[in-house]
């Protein structure tokens, strides 16, 4: 599946749920349901700065796709990273890249988080093309 895809149907996913509960139940679930992060990964040059919680964001490049492996110790912000994982892991870095991450605006996410988790979700999505951009000169 490619972004647009990918948006589309976790946007589909969000909508079935009546209130912002049952959503925020949802993405939490997302973050439970995350593999365990490798232990590589879990360092200080791989926390995001900016956010409340630790965030720890790692990636890979193999066979030209982005693997993205993250993990956070606040179960709210590792089902938001969990979103993230789910739209663009898999994807080539090019992909990342060009991704409209403001779609997932689009469910109204942003306005019923609190002002820093809301800065948190930006800076996750920067982090991730950032790195993305990083992957794309590895590649020849």
């Amino acid at each position: 599946m490619n972004y647009e895809e990918r948006i589309e149907a976790l946007l589909d996913d969000m909508s079935v749920f009546e209130d912002w509960t049952e959503k925020y139940e949802f993405i939490i679930s997302l973050g439970r349901k995350l593999p365990a992060m490798p232990e590589v990964y879990r360092k200080p040059g791989n926390l995001i700065k900016g956010c409340q919680s630790r965030v720890w964001v790692g990636t890979e490049l193999a066979d030209g796709k982005m693997n993205i492996y993250a993990d956070s110790d606040s179960l709210i912000t590792k089902g938001l990273i969990a979103l993230f994982i789910r739209l663009l892991s898999g994807l080539t870095p090019a992909e990342i890249q060009s991704a409209n991450l403001h779609r997932l605006d689009e469910c109204g996410l942003k306005e019923h988080l609190a002002s820093t988790r809301a800065n948190a979700l930006s800076t996750m999505a920067a982090t991730i093309q950032k790195e993305a951009k990083e992957k794309s000169g590895l590649l020849i």
